[in-house]
């Protein structure tokens, strides 16, 4: 490795190590997405809140709810003697209530039956509005801070003023004969109602629109939390049902995959074979080459057809053509390698050949006698052609 090479990679090294020291420099920034998780730190989480539930309620049982409404408290109903088994109140916080039509008929059913539902959010399911009797309105128009409080006076010195992630929606239309108003917003001396209580069978109904009173940010602000106190203590010393946000279905997700994967069993198989399968496509990343079919080359026969001619001419005793094909090649190749003419042999035709090949002019000359001979003789022995044979081939080799 030149010493370059070194420095270039040095370099790099320094670079990386510098770029590495200045990132986890860096502060965390702060995470402002409004979560509402229960488990989320951040400013828009619920963490806080959570953990207070069993000082809220030091009497009462919290249960987390992971599966859908509908889920829970079906399960929990009695079809012999139209009962629900259990009892308590209901609670969630959530920008948007995911919760789907099915799943709101059914804490309907449940508040009908004696207990209560409590739900912070800006966007109600809306199965609430059409069986409940009421409508929102959001105004964009207005901004800044606003003023929470409530009407019932033992909460006059509850009321907190939030100045940041606030929605101005409020109730336009209720129930006059089954609701009442707990609570109110102001922004610019502008007051609307954003907490009820809305009796449903022999229960009620809580909807509260402004969840982010509930969340890390607010609660931990100033003495905001005596408002998220006085929210919840409309609810009775009875069970909890929180409704917990990372439920079962958003961990395993609404693939058909989902009861697979909430077996411990086919879980573990299911991730063996993606495994396998990821190795699989691993070890098979290279390109595979057909064979290649081994061809031999075409061999030279020339030789092979040479030797099969020559032994033809020679087993018919065909001296003569075998010398005459024999010469006639000797002077074709003289023709070809030494440029000269063959039509005369000569003493001079005898020379220059000497001279150009650089063999021995005497024995040159008696090459050149034994064609001439061999040329005009009828009928020509076999030691004729071998003699004549050993003359070439000395010719080429000497």
């Amino acid at each position: 490795m030149s010493k370059t090479v070194k420095i270039y990679i040095g370099l790099l090294v320094v670079l990386f190590v510098g770029l590495t020291i200045i990132e986890f420099s860096k502060e965390t920034p702060i995470d402002w997405s409004r979560t509402y998780q229960e488990t989320d730190k951040i400013p828009y989480g619920t963490f806080v809140f959570y953990e207070e539930l069993p000082n809220l309620f030091p009497d009462s049982d919290i249960e987390d709810i992971k599966v859908s409404p509908y889920e829970y408290f079906d399960d929990y109903y009695n079809w012999q003697d139209s009962t629900y088994s259990i009892s308590g109140s209901y609670v969630h916080i959530d920008e948007y209530a995911a919760i789907d039509d099915v799943s709101a008929q059914e804490l309907l059913d449940f508040a009908s039956y004696g207990n209560d539902v409590f739900i912070s959010t800006s966007y109600p399911p809306q199965k609430f509005y059409d069986s409940l009797g009421l409508d929102t309105e959001h105004r964009y128009d207005i901004k800044g801070e606003a003023e929470f409080g409530f009407t019932n006076s033992t909460f006059k010195n509850d009321s907190i003023t939030i100045d940041k992630g606030l929605s101005n929606i409020y109730f336009s239309k209720l129930n006059s004969s089954i609701t009442t108003v707990l609570g109110y917003q102001k922004f610019d001396s502008i007051k609307h109602i954003n907490f009820v209580k809305i009796d449903y069978g022999y229960g009620s109904v809580y909807l509260h629109l402004q969840p982010v009173a509930f969340t890390n940010y607010h609660l931990l602000k100033k003495d905001n939390q005596k408002y998220a106190a006085a929210a919840m203590s409309y609810l009775p010393d009875d069970a909890i049902y929180y409704d917990y946000h990372s439920k079962v279905g958003q961990d395993l997700g609404s693939s058909p995959m989902r009861f697979v994967l909430s077996q411990p069993a086919l879980r573990s198989a299911w991730y063996l074979a993606l495994l396998s399968l990821v190795l699989f496509m691993i070890f098979n990343a290279k390109r595979k080459q057909r064979i290649v079919k081994v061809i031999k080359p075409l061999e030279n026969t020339t030789v092979a057809f040479t030797k099969t001619i020559g032994n033809l001419y020679y087993e018919t005793k065909d001296h003569n053509n075998l010398i005459d094909k024999k010469i006639t090649y000797f002077l074709e190749y003289i023709r070809r390698v030494y440029y000269l003419d063959t039509q005369l042999l000569d003493d001079k035709f005898v020379k220059n050949l000497s001279v150009k090949s650089g063999k021995d002019k005497e024995l040159t000359k008696k090459l050149i006698d034994l064609i001439v001979y061999l040329k005009a003789k009828p009928n020509c022995t076999e030691s004729d052609l071998l003699n004549l044979n050993k003359r070439i081939e000395d010719f080429y080799n000497k």
